[in-house]
This record gives structure tokens, C-alpha cells and sequence, in this order.
């Protein structure tokens, strides 16, 4: 018997249950697919498409040293992997389980030839609900409903073996993919070791002692850095988990943090389209020519602002931003320039390496507010005093230059100190003004 090993956003062969299944009933045709049309608007985003190549290439090389190979196909992905069961006599496809619209699309099409497994969260999505069945939409109580379901299964050990072919059917050539950009200015490549390897020794070297402090402090490696290897699977959350101890709680609730994000877009499945909450679609965002020339100044880093700018001039450069000036950065678009939160989600979705859709989408709406599960429209960030109170002095030294020269007492606000570079731009808008303009737009909604 050959069957199919359908791999997505689980690109590893440690705790791997769909791999572990199809490799006990024999056979194994391992088979990513390329799918730019299935999403529509959210196919996978420059910056991922470059982790993607290389993640790629990892696991191909992983995989012939099980005397397996990886075949690349591209289109739609139900078609292709149909097309597939035909052309090599497969009978059976194997899957991991995953919630983004498009891909619950594709499994459905695929219908009984499909054996679907749980392997990419902490507990089974469909598991962790309310008394009446349904997603929770709430974190704190999404955490209060994983606790019957903890801890999560040990990972399960790479096969011994993974049965090969007769014969295996021709495969696309991932340079041909084009996956690494040749544009923007980030084509050159970011300072990341994409693949399982590189993954799993974070893992094992993970240090978390301070973390629930210290992830707060952009100027230190507070955070684990292991969200984009998760985000491609190429760890699992139950391997993290189990790597961690019963003090790391607020590091095991971050991990849970993406599982209840999964919850959310498969109860709300446009959610990275559509406000959480009606009312807000009533809310006044601005547009034309100045609104679209102040997002252009936050995306280049260039508000005024040190540690917004910082912030967006790390995400350009690395597909990557520091936890607590993610919250800063995104609050600055959606309240101090209210522009759209949607513009800052797309912006971070082409950017991130890590951009899950339902992490992007369910965090965007908790800073604007929009969410069912959100800070209050009116709780602003104050970017300044973040950037005082987390000690950002180093983090704005490394990613503007501009200022690396100001001492800690003028680095956060070079221009109320009096002393900005003249090639340091001015603040797009005052804080009291942004403020007091986002807090009348948002008495229109209430």
C-alpha cells in the first residue's frame, strides 16, 4: 500500500502523528503543494516564502536520510493531491490538521480519502470549548477550559524507517519556485537558520529564567525566538511544552495563546478581514493622500517616533519584531494615525516570517479593539513613556542609527530633549493631539 503524507505548516519528521500513520501502513509519498490560489488575498507572504525555500530544503535533506524523498508540486492543492492519488496508485492521503479557511476548504474537498491528525497545538481545537460546544472567544477563559487537557501527549519519536515508493512521480525543482525574492530591499536574506535542526536545538537550549519579565525588555533576548519554527512546524508546541517546567507559566501560555487563535478563525473564520465587533465597522478610519503618506512613514520607520521606528525598522530587516513593540508599533497605526488596522495586519503578514492568519489577525484586533477578545478602543498606548518604562535605550540605538549617539535621557524623545538629528524626521502627529483624536472617533461607535 503508498499513501500520501500531505505537509503544510508542520514541515518536520519529529512528532510528526500524520508522517508516524502513513509510515506504519507502508509506503510513503511525503508532498508539499505550493497553493497561491486556495488562499486568494492570503497566500503566504514575501517574507515566509523566503523561510518557506529554505525550511524546504531542510526537511528534502532530512528526508533522504531516511531514504525518502520530498516531492514539490504546485496549485491548488485539493486538485493537485487528487491528481497525485491517481497517478501513483496512493490510496490514502495523511494530514495534520489545521484551521485557516481555505485549508479546512481543501480538506473537505479531499473528503474520505483524507486521515486527518492532531499534532500542531496543545489539545485538539474541537475539544477545548464552552458548555454549549462552540470555540471560546475569550482567552482567559480558553486557558481556564485547556487546563482538563494538560499536560499535552508526549511528542512521538521520528519512524525508524519510512517505506519508499516503487516508483516515485517527477517533482518540481524548488529553485524553480522562485521562492526567494529578488525584491525588497530584505532579498538578500534575513539572519535566521530555518529547519528542524535549528529548531529543536532552540529548544533544548531554551533559557526562560526572568521571561515573564524580561520579555517585556525589547534591548534583551528575553524571547525565545522560536515563533516562525512553529509557526512552519518545524517544532511542535507539545515538544516546547514539554521542555519547559510547571514555573514557566507565562511562557506555556503564550504557546496556548496560538492554540486559542486557531479557535477563533475556525468560529470566525473572515476574521482577518472583518471586525470582531460590528459596532466598529461604524468607526471613522482615515484615508486619502495624508493617511497613506502616514503609513508609508510608519512601514519605512519613519513617524518620528524612536521606538515605533525601531520597531518597524527590525521588522524590515530580520521578518521579525520583539513582543512588546509589536503592541506599540500596531497601537500607533490604529490610534495614533488611525488608519485601519487591516492596513498594519497585511503590512505584517507580507513582513513577518511568522505570520500565522489567525495570530496576525486575532492580536491586530486586540490592539485596535475591534475583537471579541480585545483592550478597550479608548486604551492607548503612550509610545514614549513604553518606551521609558521597558528601557528601549539599546533596542533604538541598534535599529536607528540616527540616534545611537543620544544618552538614555534625550534616545526616547529626541525632540521634546531638543536635540534631534536633523535626519531623524519629526513626530507625524503630538501624542496629546493623536490621543484626543482617537478617543472622539471612538465615541461614534459606542
Amino acid at each position: 500500500m503508498t499513501d500520501l503524507l500531505w505537509l503544510r505548516q508542520d514541515l518536520r519528521l519529529h512528532d510528526q502523528p500524520a508522517l508516524v500513520a502513513a509510515a506504519h501502513s507502508g509506503a510513503v509519498i511525503p508532498v508539499y503543494v505550493l497553493d497561491d490560489e486556495s488562499p486568494g488575498a492570503w497566500k503566504i507572504g514575501e517574507a515566509q516564502r523566503w523561510w518557506l525555500h529554505h525550511s524546504l530544503a531542510a526537511l528534502g535533506k532530512a528526508l533522504e536520510k531516511k531514504h525518502s524523498r520530498l516531492i514539490l508540486r504546485r496549485g491548488r492543492a485539493a486538485e493537485v493531491l487528487t491528481a497525485l492519488l491517481e497517478e501513483t496508485g496512493a490510496e490514502r492521503v495523511h494530514a495534520i490538521r489545521h484551521y485557516e479557511p481555505w485549508w479546512r476548504d481543501a480538506e473537505t474537498a479531499l473528503g474520505d480519502r483524507l486521515c486527518h491528525y492532531d499534532g500542531n497545538h496543545l489539545a485538539r481545537i474541537e475539544d477545548v470549548t464552552t458548555g454549549g460546544g462552540a470555540p471560546y472567544r475569550i482567552y482567559s477563559s480558553f486557558w481556564k477550559g485547556l487546563q482538563p487537557h494538560l499536560p499535552p501527549q508526549q511528542p512521538l519519536a521520528v519512524p525508524r524507517t519510512i517505506p519508499a515508493p516503487d516508483r516515485w512521480p517527477g517533482s518540481d525543482s524548488l529553485a524553480d519556485w522562485k521562492l526567494l525574492p529578488s525584491a525588497p530591499d530584505w532579498s538578500g536574506g534575513f539572519d535566521w537558520t530555518p529547519g528542524e535542526t535549528e529548531a529543536l536545538a532552540k529548544v533544548k537550549h531554551l533559557a526562560l529564567d526572568g521571561y515573564d519579565e524580561r520579555r517585556n525588555l525589547p534591548s534583551e533576548e528575553g524571547t525565545s525566538r522560536l515563533s516562525p519554527h512553529l509557526h512552519f512546524g518545524e517544532v511542535s508546541p507539545r515538544t516546547v511544552w514539554h521542555a519547559t517546567g510547571a514555573g514557566d507559566v507565562t511562557f506555556r501560555k503564550e504557546l496556548a495563546w496560538r492554540d486559542f487563535t486557531d479557535g477563533v478563525v475556525l468560529a470566525l473564520p473572515d476574521y482577518a478581514d472583518a471586525n470582531g465587533r460590528d459596532r466598529y465597522d461604524r468607526l471613522p478610519w482615515r484615508s486619502g493622500t495624508a493617511a497613506q503618506s502616514d503609513l508609508r512613514a510608519w512601514q519605512r520607520g519613519r513617524t518620528g517616533y524612536p521606538i515605533v521606528d525601531a520597531g518597524m525598522r527590525q521588522l524590515w530587516q530580520t521578518g521579525w519584531m520583539h513582543n512588546r513593540v509589536r503592541m506599540i508599533t500596531a497601537s500607533f497605526l490604529t490610534k495614533h494615525l488611525l488608519i485601519d488596522w487591516r492596513e498594519g495586519e497585511r503590512w505584517f503578514w507580507d513582513c513577518l516570517v511568522d505570520a500565522d492568519y489567525g495570530n496576525n489577525s486575532v492580536n491586530w484586533q486586540w490592539v485596535a479593539g475591534t475583537g471579541v477578545d480585545a483592550n478597550m478602543f479608548g486604551r492607548i498606548m503612550a509610545p514614549i513613556g513604553q518606551s521609558e518604562k521597558f528601557g528601549a535605550g539599546d533596542y533604538i540605538r541598534r535599529w536607528v542609527p540616527e540616534l545611537e549617539h543620544l544618552p538614555d535621557a534625550a534616545i526616547h524623545d529626541p525632540e521634546a530633549a531638543g536635540c534631534r538629528p536633523a535626519a531623524y524626521p519629526a513626530m507625524l502627529i503630538g501624542h496629546r493631539e493623536a490621543r484626543e483624536r482617537a478617543l472622539a472617533a471612538g465615541k461614534k461607535v459606542r
